[in-house]
């Protein structure tokens, strides 16, 4: 009897505030898996329920809820009671006796729910889909992180960091892995919290916490260091093994923190997110610079006790590629393995594995879980909105040679990716070699800041003639330093400040058709390597369907859109018309 399984996590209530998600199971494999936000298209989807996501794994494989043997929520309600005291004692320490009541009342309320009632809000939830509802699992938070990054890491044994905001009450734990499963080695507790330290910074600089922390990343090594910025840090947190951060983030949220910076630099928060004067910029160097000493300390003293050499790493600051950099050039460490949904998003693909041995889960190789379309379905699509479309007989030489060109191309093609990543399924594609092609990208398609880098999806054969220490690294989520000699043919996709990337290496059996075109690609130009960057608008979440992708094509300044075999233009010409596209009329090019 086929057994399946559904592992979601929601965000509503005790679950957590973003990145719901879920993922089907059959028979302990994940076959099925997507983000409700790629549904909603309201990015991280925060305080959802994820019901669209829920549905699109049951209709993958046309089920009702009642054919699951059961549900996996990767968070255990009652395990809040560890840090209940904490809560309490914020509540007490809150100025004016109103908000000590208010905050007093809302503590003991979160409390009781989650002892006596801990999964019914999601059971209401779940019959709205169908029932009856399977028996439901809680499984804590940070073991399901644990999980998404050792079970499919492919070592025998190593240690696992989780690193986040906070779980039930934990917010960094190590972990010890082997063929048995995963023993918790030691745990940092909610509020000392690097998460939290981090997303601090972020609203400082002007961000959201949850959502800018990959742009102050970005935006560190515009910055360099500064003793008076960095003393003040230092006397406010602990760095290393034994961090203490909680001066910044003792109260739930960044407001404490952003106050106490403010006072202790003697200077107000940036008001103007993206514009930064170079103080500014320290800043973000500084944050980066303490959270990889801390993080990279971590995990060298877990080496050292623990006896193994393989680091696996999840949790939402794991989404950091310079900290992922940091940890792999460690002299201590062998070989690290981050899981490439590393936010929130990836507990239930943790969930989902936790019941099994990790020997019986293959190395993960590609996210490529979500929905695809049809070619018939696409060409509906674009002939009922009277859409000009072509079908090369060579689609990824057609396609490559237009990126020569220096055309900016969308590219939808097979299932999905999950994760926050485009790795060539749902990505804007664009000639690496010239940083005009960045700025390009960069102003009339993601309508983003012009400072902000990309990153390069290359042939994996050749990511040691690239790469300094370069390996297979499919998931863009590791930065490397490119090799001096081969800068200027990369500008587009090296950091403009440190000449670092953030790679994605692809071989034939990840993604057949994405290796072919960047295969013709280096056969046009020399150079095996396109920029990538995620197939959105500025604020949105990835596209998901065709119409979401013809759609952004019209808002956005690219010239090409490719949907499976089929290629959409703007300003389509007469020579056009005669091309070897054979273009079939179907009316003139308009929006969706």
């Amino acid at each position: 009897m086929t057994d399946y399984q559904l592992a979601f996590k929601p965000a509503i209530g005790l679950y957590g505030q973003h990145d719901p998600s879920a993922v089907l199971f059959n028979d302990g494999t994940p076959v099925f898996g997507v983000e409700e936000e790629r549904y909603t298209r309201d990015k991280h989807a925060t305080d959802m329920f994820p019901e669209r996501a829920i549905r699109a794994c049951l209709d993958n494989r046309n089920l009702s809820l009642s054919d699951l043997n059961r549900i996996l929520l990767p968070y255990d309600p009652q395990l809040r009671r560890e840090i209940a005291s904490h809560y309490v004692t914020d509540a007490i320490r809150s100025p004016g006796i109103g908000r000590k009541l208010s905050a007093l009342e809302q503590t003991l309320v979160t409390q009781v729910r989650s002892q006596f009632v801990p999964t019914r809000q999601i059971e209401n939830r779940l019959e709205l889909i169908g029932s009856p509802v399977p028996p439901i699992e809680t499984i804590p938070h940070h073991r399901c992180h644990a999980a998404s990054a050792f079970h499919p890491s492919g070592f025998d044994e190593g240690i696992v960091l989780t690193v986040d905001a906070k779980g039930e009450y934990d917010s960094t734990v190590v972990w010890r892995g082997n063929e048995d499963g995963l023993t918790r080695a030691y745990t940092y507790e909610h509020p000392n919290s690097l998460g939290l330290f981090f997303a601090v910074v972020t609203e400082f600089l002007g961000y959201r916490m949850f959502n800018g922390e990959g742009k102050v990343m970005g935006l560190a090594p515009y910055g360099e260091d500064n003793p008076e910025i960095e003393g003040v840090l230092r006397g406010l947190i602990d760095t290393g093994a034994d961090y203490d951060v909680t001066e910044l983030t003792k109260r739930w949220g960044t407001g404490h923190g952003i106050e106490t910076l403010e006072d202790a630099f003697g200077r107000p928060r940036n008001e103007t997110p993206g514009e930064f004067d170079q103080w500014e910029k320290d800043l973000a160097y500084t944050a980066q610079k303490l959270l990889e000493e801390t993080v990279v300390d971590i995990a060298e003293t877990a080496v050292d006790q623990l006896g193994t050499a393989n680091v696996a790493l999840a949790g939402g600051v794991a989404l950091n590629c310079k900290l992922n950099k940091r940890v792999r050039e460690s002299p201590h460490v062998d070989d690290v393995f981050v899981q490439p949904v590393a936010n929130d998003a990836g507990l239930a693909l943790g969930a989902g594995w936790t019941g099994q041995p990790p020997s019986a889960v293959d190395r993960q190789t590609d996210v490529y879980l979500g929905p695809q379309y049809e070619t018939e379905e696409i060409r509906s699509t674009l002939e009922t909105n009277k859409l000009e479309y072509g079908e090369p007989d060579d689609i990824e030489r057609y396609v490559a040679e237009r990126l020569a060109d220096g055309d900016l191309v969308g590219w939808f093609q097979g299932r999905m990716e999950m994760g926050p990543r485009a790795l060539g399924a749902r990505s804007i594609l664009a000639d690496p070699r010239t940083a005009e092609s960045r700025d390009r990208v960069n102003r009339f398609v993601k309508h983003r800041e012009e400072w902000r880098p990309f990153a390069p999806s290359m042939l994996e054969s050749a990511a040691e003639e690239y790469l300094i220490d370069g390996s297979s690294a499919p998931f863009m989520i590791d930065a490397y330093d490119i090799r001096p000699e081969r800068t200027d043919e990369l500008e587009a996709v090296l950091h403009p400040a440190d000449n670092s990337t953030r790679p994605q290496t692809v071989r034939e059996d990840q993604h057949p058709r994405y290796h072919r075109l960047i295969s013709e690609f280096a056969d046009i130009t020399g150079v095996p390597i396109v920029l990538n960057t995620s197939f959105n608008d500025h604020a949105e979440p990835i596209v998901r369907t065709p119409t979401q992708a013809i759609k952004d094509f019209y808002g956005m300044g690219l010239d090409v859109l490719v949907l499976e075999d089929f290629v959409v233009k703007k300003d389509v010409t007469k020579t056009d018309r005669r091309s070897e596209l054979a273009l079939r009329s179907g009316g003139a090019p308009n929006p969706v």
